[in-house]
C-alpha cells in the first residue's frame, strides 16, 4: 500500500523538528520527539523496497506521510535539507498551533505572519522541492500500521 502526500506544512513540521533537535537517527530506524518534547514517534525505513513507517497520528489516522518520517528521512538524507531554513521553523509549538487553530492553512498563515517576505518565498520554494522529492520515492508502507502513542 502507497503512502498519500501529505499537506506541504508537513514539510515545513518536519524541518521544525530537526530545528528543534527533536530527530534520532540510528540506521534505519529512528525516534522523532513532539514539539512539546512529552511523547515519541518510532519511524522504521526501509531504502531497498521504500517502505516507511510511523506511528504519528497522520500516518494511522489519516494514512498520508506524517513529519515524523518526512524528519527522519531528511534527517538520513534521503530528502533535502537546509539548515537556514530549517532555522526559520525552530521553537514553533505545532501541536498547540494543531489544537488552537484546527486548520493548516490558518496555522501556516499565523506561522508566516512573522516572516519577511524573502523568507515567505524561500519557505515555499523550498517546501515545493520537498514535496516533489517525497513523490518521487512512491513510499509504501513498511508492515502494519502502529497507533500513535498516547498523551500530551
Amino acid at each position: 500500500m502507497k503512502w498519500k502526500l501529505p499537506k506541504t506544512i508537513k514539510v515545513y513540521e518536519a524541518l521544525g523538528a530537526l530545528a528543534d533537535g527533536r530527530v534520532e537517527a540510528t540506521g534505519d530506524t529512528g525516534k522523532v520527539y513532539s514539539s512539546s518534547r512529552k511523547k515519541f514517534y518510532d519511524v522504521s525505513y526501509d531504502p531497498i523496497n521504500q517502505a516507511i513507517m510511523s506511528n504519528d497520528n497522520a500516518s494511522y489516522w489519516q494514512g498520508y506521510l506524517g513529519y515524523p518520517a518526512i524528519a527522519f528521512l531528511i534527517k538520513i538524507g534521503v530528502v533535502s535539507y537546509d539548515k537556514k531554513i530549517a532555522d526559520l521553523l525552530a521553537g514553533i509549538a505545532w501541536k498547540e498551533l494543531h489544537q488552537k487553530m484546527k486548520n493548516f492553512d490558518k496555522e501556516w498563515a499565523f506561522i508566516l505572519e512573522s516572516k519577511t517576505e524573502a523568507e515567505k518565498k524561500i519557505l515555499k520554494d523550498f517546501g515545493e522541492k520537498v514535496m516533489k522529492e517525497i513523490k518521487s520515492l512512491n513510499l509504501s508502507h513498511l508492515g502494519e500500521r502502529k497507533l500513535p502513542p498516547t498523551g500530551d
